[in-house]
């Protein structure tokens, strides 16, 4: 396995930074008083739109008045069920044609599989399906990718994967029969696509040069990962976080340049010591859709790194609790802070942490406010000395299977000259 390969690390610690810096960046740390809000929000507008029911959470009945389609598929069948019940098994038994004459399966194969990182390409390529991954930070191994290019090699022209702009994986070509032994294969070699789809929070985003890059604030790598597994319940599946009211995103910063793109990032972690200890600021919101672009704003918060998933915890379910699942296209985790002010918002937030308590906002960002943005395609020195990194450009980032295999013949020939 080459050098490309992820080791769980212990919870790093800032490194010193490059003093070369230019350009103003965000800064999570509130400069102004943000509004709350003109009138004080009621205590009914507060009660939770969700409850547990029989382990998975579900609208109340109270709150279904004049929700979006895509609750009402939820509520007529739990998604999970699919994974939990093992109800994916049931369904690729089943001949396409069987499939189509029901409404219950129907959507099945054109959302509920969403859940499981399956997406039906009905009208470019009926019957087969694009499967999304989750692959914190980014980091895949030669052995993953062999496997995942072996997937998409028996699909011929079909068949091909993306590197997506959430350091993720995709292949496509996929046909639903296969899908229960490519999931096997998954698990082997230590990947899933659990929960990668629909209203699930997204893969972790990272520093794309974590633990190799010569200016990096930290190590982004461990904590993406515990974010990952903590959602996905070691790749089990979590219920407790598969019912939100749309997509949710979340990233963890280490370098200067920003490459995480926190500002667009339901949560996103700003690495900040506090009283000699290293922990995150964090900013909450920012989104990127064609109707509305919102940057993320303070939560005016600071966490220990100890406190990493609690926090995000606490953000999610707030979000689950209180988000409004009307029209589409105002259901994204901004659409709720706007709605109660970032105050308020934060209160629900820190209702939800286990002591009930959220320290203020650091003074001690550790980002460089002015940076020189690098361009890491090309060669470039690696953090350890005598080494190398080499940034690619992926056209549109599509690979195919032979790609693959080069790139993973490649890294281990890296590994076994060093």
């Amino acid at each position: 396995m080459s050098s490309l390969s992820l080791r769980f690390l212990s919870l790093p610690q800032p490194s010193p930074s490059n003093p070369t810096r230019r350009k103003t960046r965000l800064s999570a740390t509130p400069t102004a008083a943000l509004p709350v809000g003109t009138a004080e929000v009621e205590a009914a507008r507060l009660e939770p739109r969700v409850e547990e029911r029989d382990g998975y959470w579900v609208l109340k009945e109270k709150f279904r008045v004049g929700i979006n389609p895509q609750e009402k598929v939820k509520l007529e069948k739990e998604p999970m069920e699919l994974v939990t019940e093992d109800g994916i098994n049931e369904l690729v038994n089943m001949p396409f044609e069987e499939i189509e004459k029901s409404k219950l399966s129907k959507d099945d194969i054109d959302f509920r599989l969403k859940w499981l990182g399956l997406f039906h390409r009905r009208k470019h390529q009926y019957g087969r399906f694009m499967m999304r991954l989750k692959l914190p930070n980014g980091v895949t191994t030669s052995t993953q990718t062999r496997y995942l290019a072996s997937v998409i090699r028996q699909y011929g022209k079909d068949g091909c994967a993306d590197v997506t702009t959430r350091q993720n994986w995709q292949i496509r070509g996929v046909v639903l029969p296969d899908v229960p032994e490519i999931l096997k294969g998954l698990a082997e070699v230590g990947l899933t696509s659990l929960q990668s789809g629909m209203d699930n929070v997204r893969n972790p985003v990272g520093n794309p040069l974590a633990g190799i890059d010569p200016h990096e604030i930290v190590d982004t790598r461990p904590y993406t990962n515990l974010l990952s597994h903590f959602i996905t319940a070691n790749s089990r599946g979590n219920p407790a976080f598969t019912n939100l009211p749309r997509k949710w995103n979340v990233c963890v910063v280490g370098s200067h340049e920003l490459f995480e793109h926190p500002h667009i990032n339901d949560l996103a972690y700003m690495p900040a010591t506090k009283n000699g200890r290293f922990g995150f600021n964090l900013l909450v919101g920012g989104f990127f859709s064609p109707k509305r672009c919102a940057e993320a704003i303070p939560l005016n918060a600071w966490v220990s790194a100890d406190d990493v998933l609690p926090v995000c915890k606490a953000v999610i379910e707030a979000y689950r609790d209180l988000g409004t699942r009307g029209n589409r296209q105002k259901t994204r985790m901004m659409w709720l802070i706007d709605e109660l002010g970032i105050e308020v918002f934060r209160s629900e937030v820190v209702k939800r942490m286990p002591q009930q308590e959220l320290q203020r906002a650091s003074s001690e960002d550790l980002i460089q406010k002015q940076w020189d943005r690098r361009d890491y395609l090309g060669v470039h020195p690696q953090k350890q000395e005598g080494f190398s990194f080499v940034g690619l450009h992926i056209p549109v980032g599509r690979v195919q299977a032979n790609d693959m295999d080069e790139l993973a013949r490649l890294a281990d020939e890296s590994f076994l000259l060093s």
